[in-house]
């Protein structure tokens, strides 16, 4: 009894450490279990996945189980920064490293591809060789447009001349699409999509936003297809900004949205009644997309969020609209151009809608938002002429 209260009393000082703190897989703060072959101290969630690694992970709770004193002393030889050093050695800039509240394949694999497949240790380049390849092919089942059906198509990524193409069959010359590598993204969304292994990619065409829902049942093969749309991304993007190091463009390679969710909006006029809408609210570009559903193909249209400094603001507003909308919580949303009320089914929707608005306005513009709003009254004027030579209807976006 007395060994395994100072075992227990170790633990707990040891998981304190700087380093050992946080998950060693997620950065979760407070890890409370432990892989006694491994050496390292991970959250609940990410022991589960070790447990998937029975040859190579083996895991304790280090709260409620019985720990032998010589498990006790590797794991104060080894710990999470001592692991690192051997299982992160050579991860790629580009690979992605997950956090806390990434999806489950991605944690784990990258939990395989560190311990299992020991990608990063630099025994061998092997698994480099495959991102970085100048053309990396993999087969993925794809959202149809049309019929709504997922097909299997094969996709192609070209560092040759930074493409992404995809092929209706796996004979096929000619490519249904060949998307640049300049406004490409890609963002795991298992949830929307209905798949754990879920991958949505974007893209700008004919001043829209495309969108592309695919997967594949193997978690390795979509990660891996991930990770290479990232590698091509950094490629691309070293090439256009040669002067800048590979970690000051790691942001750009991918991102995730802000926010996203259902809210009701309305058009400029007082006749126009609220409509429910799915929301997209980016970071990287400042836009609010809006789409009838969350798997639609296209965007129907968008607002440019500046910053504070340039008159964009927000706020909340309350109570039963007289326009039909049928949520009460509402959101204020001020521009240079215009004014924007959009509904909320909950006032907690309101607040994390408000923050994550507020959180984009308070960052100053970049050159290349300016960049980008200039291109934006360029196409909102040309809609404009457009629409008044052929149509006497009102958007309420761009567009």
């Amino acid at each position: 009894m007395a060994n395994l209260a100072r075992n227990n009393k170790i633990l707990l000082e040891l998981v304190q450490r700087p380093g050992n703190n946080l998950c060693a897989d997620c950065s979760a703060p407070e890890p409370d279990w432990a892989s006694y072959t491994l050496g390292v101290f991970v959250c609940l969630n990410c022991s589960g996945m070790h447990r998937n690694l029975p040859t190579v992970s083996k895991v304790k709770s280090i709260r409620l189980d019985y720990w032998d004193s010589s498990l006790v002393e590797f794991m104060q030889k080894r710990g999470n920064s001592e692991a690192k050093a051997i299982f992160e050695k050579c991860v790629p800039t580009f690979f992605y490293k997950p956090r806390q509240n990434d999806c489950i394949v991605l944690k784990d694999q990258w939990i395989r591809a560190k311990y299992e497949r020991r990608e990063f240790t630099g025994e061998n380049n092997k698994f480099l060789q495959i991102y970085t390849s100048e053309q990396f092919e993999s087969p993925l089942w794809k959202k149809g447009r049309v019929n709504k059906q997922f097909l299997k198509r094969n996709f192609l990524l070209s560092q040759r001349d930074f493409t992404l193409k995809y092929f209706i069959k796996e004979d096929s010359k000619v490519p249904k699409a060949v998307i640049s590598m300049k406004d490409l993204n890609a963002d795991f969304q298992p949830e929307k999509i209905g798949h754990p292994h879920g991958l949505q990619i974007s893209y700008s065409e004919d001043d829209h936003t495309r969108n592309l829902f695919v997967y594949h049942d193997d978690g390795q093969t979509v990660v891996t297809f991930f990770n290479a749309i990232r590698a091509t991304r950094l490629a691309y993007l070293l090439r256009k900004h040669q002067t800048l190091r590979n970690s000051d463009l790691v942001p750009q390679l991918t991102s995730k949205s802000l926010k996203e969710g259902y809210m009701e909006k309305t058009g400029p006029t007082t006749r126009e009644s609220f409509k429910k809408r799915w929301f997209t609210l980016n970071l990287t570009n400042r836009k609010l997309l809006y789409l009838k559903s969350p798997l639609e193909a296209t965007e129907k249209g968008f607002a440019f969020i500046g910053s504070e400094s340039h008159g964009y603001s927000v706020s909340a507003c309350s109570g039963q609209s007289k326009r039909g909308g049928r949520w009460r919580w509402g959101i204020f949303l001020k521009t240079p151009d215009r004014e924007y009320v959009f509904m909320c089914e909950q006032e907690s929707e309101q607040k994390e809608w408000i923050e994550a608005f507020r959180k984009i306005i308070s960052q100053p513009m970049t050159p290349e938002d300016y960049a980008s709003t200039l291109l934006l009254c360029q196409i909102t004027f040309y809609h404009f002429v457009h629409v008044q030579a052929f149509t006497s209807h009102s958007f309420f976006f761009h567009r």
